[in-house]
């Protein structure tokens, strides 16, 4: 059993003992502070409190303490976990407070992009609340879907702000309550009982290589600006596009270290900590954008960013949101509708969606050359992988877009599927019964398909049995088009 009681260390500069509760546990001493204080005059010479008041306010505490333990087996505490016990009492923990510490080990640890997820959140949910000092307890389930409800008219927030605030929940819980030792300081998990909605599908931002034509093509707007924003947006947004869709971010966190042999090596910043190869990619140069390189180069030799950009944006998002703001003049310029203005991730976007549709590239090579997570992670580990593939088909891409004036497949209007007949077309046409051709023909002079069908039924074996199923084929050799009916005998024919 542990022993408490009330005693004094060291003075203060002012000449006040600090009063304490000392806990001794397993021949080990740990302090409780209170706010009492007394003075020389009110100790003992071997420095015991004599102070009536300030004995009968330690006496109360430490019964109360001595209350509390008695319902707790702490045979196997620590004298840390038996102060850790009394020092919570019953007290309730403060949830704004725990966030922000999360948050901060969160930017120690390197992940600033999820940080800002997680402040925005909580910043939402304070002030959902009217207050900056939420507590554990606040947080009920009814409370909590009052919530996720005010996120509703949202796209992404009604999912992304409820999971950061979960996560922050699950830390706390791992951290504040110690189930072995029957220490809960946090006794309520509100999100048993809610549920959080899945945000809206992304929007496929992807335009034509034809829409891309236009863009980069466009004459941009007077400026009496040094460096236009405009030229900017439009600079990067061919960067991204030619370098197979790489991140802002990315571009904006390159060193010079990371750029070899016409090739630069980088680290995906989104998923860099969530992948066992560290998100790694090489992608070689092309020559459309070499220009584009040397324009932007850092050249202090002191330094080691491969671009100029943080002389002008000292993060990679003033440096994103610059980007879509140079973008989106030249589209204001171009006369688009505010909604249909692009953004840097159209180019992104654009460039999956060009490898994919118009260079034929399987999914799996579009992701490859994308630096997206694959599925096939063991693999990843056995080999050195050789990146050429990737630039390749960034190459097709770029050369597609830009060397060529070819239609995009989006762009190609379908054919008119509607089957005709005329007596002009050339028709072949088959008759099957039992999986085995019983009748052809390869004619014109066919108005129409039961022109066809009769035609075929004249020449079918007379064995066919009635109520059999016969299968007819018909072929519009002019215009490739192809046409399957059934018919039964005895009903159909």
């Amino acid at each position: 059993m542990a022993t408490l009681k009330a005693v004094v260390r060291t003075a203060r500069a002012d000449g006040f003992y600090p009063v304490y509760i000392r806990v001794t546990h397993h021949r080990s001493s740990a302090f409780i502070k209170t706010d009492k204080m007394v003075t020389k005059k009110e100790l003992t010479k071997t420095n015991e409190i004599k102070d009536p008041y300030v004995l009968q306010f330690c006496s109360q505490r430490i019964l109360e303490y001595t209350e509390r333990l008695n319902s707790k087996n702490i045979e196997h505490w620590t004298v840390k976990e038996v102060v850790e016990f009394l020092a919570s009492g019953n007290d309730d923990v403060c949830f704004s407070d725990y966030a922000r510490k999360h948050i901060n080990r969160m930017i120690d640890n390197g992940q600033q992009r999820n940080a800002k997820n997680y402040q925005l959140a909580l910043q939402h949910l304070e002030r959902f609340l009217g207050t900056t000092q939420i507590m554990f307890s606040h947080l009920t389930s009814h409370l909590m879907n009052r919530w996720i409800k005010s996120l509703e008219q949202t796209h992404r927030a009604k999912e992304m702000y409820p999971i950061c605030m979960r996560q922050v929940f699950k830390a706390a819980i791992l951290e504040y309550n110690d189930y072995d030792n029957g220490i809960i300081r946090i006794k309520t998990n509100p999100w048993v009982k809610v549920e959080i909605p899945s945000a809206d599908r992304a929007e496929k931002l992807a335009i034509t290589p034809e829409a891309c034509r236009e863009f980069f093509s466009f004459p941009l707007p007077e400026s009496k600006m040094k460096y236009p924003q405009t030229e900017f947006g439009r600079d990067i947004a061919m960067m991204v596009l030619c370098l197979a869709g790489i991140n802002t971010v990315d571009l904006y966190n390159l060193k010079k270290q990371d750029y070899r042999n016409g090739i630069i090596h980088y680290q995906r910043a989104k998923t860099k900590k969530f992948r066992a190869d560290g998100a790694y990619m090489e992608m070689r140069v092309p020559a459309i954008i070499q220009p584009l390189f040397d324009k932007y180069l850092n050249t202090k030799e002191d330094d080691d960013r491969l671009f100029n950009f943080y002389q002008r944006m000292t993060t990679s998002d003033s440096f994103g949101s610059n980007v879509n703001s140079g973008i989106r003049q030249i589209c204001e310029a171009m006369g688009m509708a505010k909604e249909e203005r692009y953004s840097v991730y159209t180019f992104r976007h654009t460039w999956g969606t060009v490898a994919q549709n118009d260079v034929r590239a399987s999914i799996d090579e579009v992701a490859f050359a994308m630096n997206h997570a694959a599925g096939h992670k063991v693999t990843r580990g056995y080999i050195k992988i050789d990146y050429s593939p990737a630039w390749e088909l960034n190459e097709k891409v770029v050369d597609f877009i830009f060397f060529s004036g070819k239609t995009s497949v989006r762009e190609q209007k379908q054919e008119d599927t509607h089957f005709r007949l005329s007596f002009r077309y050339m028709v072949n046409g088959a008759a099957y019964h039992n999986g085995q051709k019983v009748a052809e023909l390869t004619d014109v002079g066919f108005n129409n398909v039961d022109d066809v069908i009769a035609r075929l039924v004249t020449m079918l074996p007379q064995d066919i049995p009635n109520r059999s199923m016969v299968m007819f084929k018909i072929v519009n050799l002019d215009k490739n088009q192809t046409v399957v009916y059934q018919r039964q005998k005895g009903k159909g024919f």
